[in-house]
């Protein structure tokens, strides 16, 4: 039997499209403001000038295990949001990384909260399975269909990807954003420069 030239052209865009469609994440880059304008530095790491900042939306819901979360609340602290999901290979690279920061910064006292958002999840036993594996105590939000990254105004410095890293400064405005994965020296590059802000 003979296979013809379409179907095989056919097979490999479908697969083209599938690869595409489950990559963690679209590898995007950003042009626009936060408010101002922001600068991505050599690292990949986005930031905006104090004075250019935008709120950072209201984030809340219930969380991965069961209780509920309104990043409002937090108002005062550095607060770092981490959007993960648990069948994302970089999400499972840096999990490590967020851990060991964030345990350094509370055992320190540091204004710092981290929050997670969980997306694309469609089990929260996955996402508990994930934060169980790495050691994660600090809560996430869950948002299996991504509506709660909806809630960043275009055109700021908002979550494109997965994993995304956004930090929030202490007056509740966003500050820097990463849209890969992170390790423990970018993470501190993003969160050290705000604790020390007054």
């Amino acid at each position: 039997m003979r296979i013809g030239r379409a179907p095989i052209l056919l097979t490999a865009v479908t697969l083209a499209s599938a690869l595409t469609l489950t990559a963690c994440s679209d590898g995007g880059k950003t042009t626009g403001s936060a408010g101002g304008n922001y600068v991505t530095g050599p690292s990949g790491i986005s930031t905006v000038a104090r004075g250019e900042r935008v709120e950072a939306p209201k984030l809340d819901g219930e969380t991965v295990d069961g209780k509920t979360l309104d990043t409002s609340t937090l108002k005062g602290k550095v607060v770092v949001l981490n959007v993960w999901g648990s069948w994302c290979p970089p999400c499972r690279g840096e999990a490590p990384y967020f851990k060991k920061v964030s345990d350094e910064l509370a055992a320190a006292g540091k204004d710092v909260a981290f929050v997670g958002i969980n997306t694309r999840d469609n089990s929260k036993q996955n996402a508990i399975n994930f934060e169980q594996d790495y050691g994660i105590t600090y809560p996430s939000l869950f948002d299996p269909d991504g509506k709660l990254m909806l809630r960043f105004p275009k055109g700021t410095l908002n979550p494109q990807a997965i994993p995304s890293t956004i930090v929030v400064d202490k007056e509740g405005k966003i500050a820097a954003r990463a849209l890969v994965a992170v390790n423990e020296k970018q993470l501190r590059q993003m969160i050290d420069p705000l604790l020390a802000e007054k």
